[in-house]
């Protein structure tokens, strides 16, 4: 595969012959445009009729969101429109507002509870992890997209699909959704940032409600429950974007800013590593490289902006994320802190628990029995890594969640008997009401934390952020 193409790692061709710049960049410039393309939908075949059924879709393309009109002005008014809206939302959040003043006691809240739109992704052998997941995740009151990628088999994809459409809760709300056709996601590359978009385009082609998006992976599992989750999230403003940053330096930039790649995910059907050449180009003048974790809670006013990206920051920041080494690790974080709108509502933590080496390397360490007290004295709302099946996840079913197995996670709207061990799930009350336990404490003690002012003061600044600790710092000067 690399002798076909020329850009090994090694000796093999020297780049002494410049011929291979014109047809790379071209190259470049067609992945960057198929993959805006497969984010927003345009090459998805059309969504099926209505209906409970309507369990496997993709998502369809924009062309009706502008009221059957294809000019470019009507499109235009569409942006501006949203624009308004958007940031009419976000107006009353300024750089200079200090969060403290925050409410972090949902007691005091009198706004409509908040709903959170879940992407739960998975691989091959996920499949039966993922259900678990959403069992632990469900709430009424949110909504789920489930994908299985393309290395996962057709069967298991099916199977995934058949327990949705076969479960009479998930048939019954209908907030429970799979994406037939599964993309295919290289590691570090930018096929995930395009799974990400893919799934944030479905909820806004839906027209669904929601206020929050989080996206976990199989090998992720709440410590709370989501009615713990829900009430600490009703008092918060609505305009705070979860996403850990700091400004990309040191290893970093040389490693993952400077080597000129290409992702064989964006046109192959079959997963190969990122191809590196032995060029380097320089960094960007016109915007600011920041760097952080790849799991994020955003809001959706900050994600339509990415999709339809008005002044055009998302859309040239997703050509430049295209030839990236860890994207997914870059790309929001780069939008958000280069975004005089937006930047001010950014919160430097991914609400996860993870165990980490000092210092930290490029993998998480598998959670085990041991972290348990760990995990839960964070406060965090979920965990990763863990392994399939660990022990450690039935003491979190057990003592955090409250859950049997093959149940979901008890909440204030499961209406049913639990007399003899029956299922109170089985039946639905009211949604909007919450019984928070133990863990909106911990959630709200963390809250308090990472909404301080002292906390929030480095926010997309200068200044270095510490991975283990969970603070920032000032970075040593060179020399």
């Amino acid at each position: 595969m690399r002798k076909n193409w020329g850009f090994g790692s090694g000796p093999a061709r020297p780049f002494g012959d410049r011929r291979w710049l014109l047809p790379f960049l071209a190259s470049l410039l067609v992945t960057a445009t198929l993959l805006l393309a497969a984010a927003c939908g345009l090459f998805a075949p059309p969504y099926p009729g209505g209906g409970g059924d309507a369990v496997l879709f993709d998502v369809a393309s924009f062309a009706g969101w502008d009221d059957g009109s294809s000019s470019g002005d009507g499109a235009r008014s569409v942006e501006s429109g949203i624009k308004d809206r958007v940031l009419g939302d976000n107006a009353a959040a300024s750089d200079d507002e200090n969060p403290d003043d925050a409410a972090v006691n949902s007691d005091d809240s009198d706004a409509e509870p908040p709903r959170i739109a879940y992407l739960l992704e998975g691989t091959k052998g996920d499949g039966l992890r993922m259900r678990r997941t959403l069992q632990a995740i469900y709430h009424p009151r949110n909504q789920y997209i489930l994908h299985l990628d393309l290395e996962a088999p057709p069967r298991e994809r099916i199977d995934l699909a058949m327990y949705v459409k076969g479960d009479p809760m998930f048939s019954q709300v209908g907030n429970v959704r799979v994406i037939a056709k599964g993309n295919l996601v290289t590691y570090k590359g930018p096929t995930m940032v395009a799974c990400t978009l893919h799934a944030v385009a479905i909820l806004l082609k839906e027209g669904l409600e929601w206020d929050w998006f989080i996206n976990l992976s199989a090998s992720d599992y709440p410590l709370m429950t989501q009615d713990d989750i829900l009430h600490v999230f009703s008092s918060l403003p609505r305009n705070l974007n979860f996403i850990e940053h700091f400004q990309l330096s040191g290893w970093k930039v040389n490693i993952r800013a400077k080597p000129i790649v290409l992702d064989p995910g964006l046109y192959l059907s079959k997963k190969f590593d990122l191809t590196t050449t032995t060029e380097r180009r320089e960094l960007p003048t016109s915007f600011k490289l920041y760097t952080g974790s790849a799991w994020i809670m955003l809001t959706k006013s900050f994600l339509e902006y990415c999709i339809w990206g008005w002044d055009n920051l998302p859309r040239n920041l997703l050509m430049y994320y295209v030839n990236f080494i860890s994207s997914p690790e870059g790309y929001f974080q780069t939008v958000i802190c280069n975004s005089a709108d937006f930047r001010g509502t950014a919160v430097s933590h991914d609400l996860h628990y993870i165990a980490w080496d000092y210092p930290p390397k490029q993998h998480p360490l598998i959670l085990s029995m041991k972290d348990f007290n760990k995990m839960v004295k964070s406060g965090a709302p979920f965990a990763r890594k863990f392994p399939k099946d660990d022990k450690v996840l039935d003491k979190i079913d057990r003592e955090l969640l409250h859950r049997s197995e093959g149940r979901f996670t008890p909440g204030a709207w499961c209406d049913g008997s639990s007399d003899g061990g029956a299922d109170p799930c089985l039946s639905r009350g009211e949604d909007s009401v919450f019984e928070p336990g133990p863990g909106a404490e911990r959630l709200r003690g963390l809250m308090k934390k990472v909404l301080s002012w002292d906390y929030r003061n480095g926010s997309c600044s200068s200044l270095a952020y510490d991975q283990t600790k969970r603070d920032w710092y000032v970075p040593k000067s060179k020399g």
